[in-house]
């Protein structure tokens, strides 16, 4: 479990497909991390295989996503020099500063507009249908696995609006119309989404 907080910028130095699935390399500032211990990538919950720590005190760590994972994510786009959202699993006692994240990607939504406005980074997503009954104005959305607050219901999406800090310290300053990112519906409101679906003669939606 996350909260959406990212902590690092990794940075992919290399990528294979093995047996296990798609490879990646990551350098990061982690230097005590554990084989088996899950690691949200841009958002999506992966393992740590291997790690280290090179010669100039960086770490770096290993992870592999398989094929149900390259189907729902940009994983298998990614290249040795792309930077990546990290956050590491949250304990016990830490303090919840985003939402509740569990690191499943429910699916890629695309971005159709930025603009910087004043203080704030406006982006606008377009989102797949099943996705948009489950936003709410000034409710959680995770994108790239970044905790947001969604700014603007749009008849096709969501707009955010994005801090400087924020900016700052994830990818999402990046962003450019045509990028697709990884989102994350709010937990809860897929819960409430599933329990109302026989209730209403609907589908299940993403849960």
């Amino acid at each position: 479990m996350f909260t959406g907080l990212v902590d690092d910028l990794g940075l992919i130095t290399h990528v294979a497909d093995t047996p296990a699935g798609r490879e990646l390399r990551i350098r990061c500032r982690y230097t005590d991390l554990a084989d088996g211990e899950s690691i949200a990538v841009n958002g999506a919950c992966l393992t740590v295989r291997e790690h280290g720590v090179h010669d100039d005190e960086a770490g770096w760590f290993t992870v592999a996503a398989v094929i149900t994972t390259l189907g729902r994510t940009t994983i298998d786009g990614w290249c040795a020099g792309d930077r990546v959202n990290l956050e590491r699993a949250m304990r016990l006692g830490d303090r919840l500063g985003g939402h509740i994240v569990l690191g499943h990607v429910d699916d890629l939504a695309t971005v159709s507009h930025t603009e910087q406005v004043g203080d704030a980074w406006l982006v606008d997503l377009v989102l797949p249908p099943a996705l948009r009954p489950l936003m709410v104005a000034h409710g959680s959305i995770t994108v790239n696995g970044v905790s947001l607050t969604v700014n603007a219901l749009r008849a096709d999406g969501v707009q955010l609006s994005i801090i400087e800090y924020t900016k700052r310290h994830t990818t999402l300053g990046e962003l450019v119309a045509g990028d697709r990112v990884h989102v994350e519906a709010d937990v809860l409101a897929k819960h409430v989404e599933r329990l109302l679906a026989p209730w209403r003669g609907t589908g299940a939606g993403v849960a």
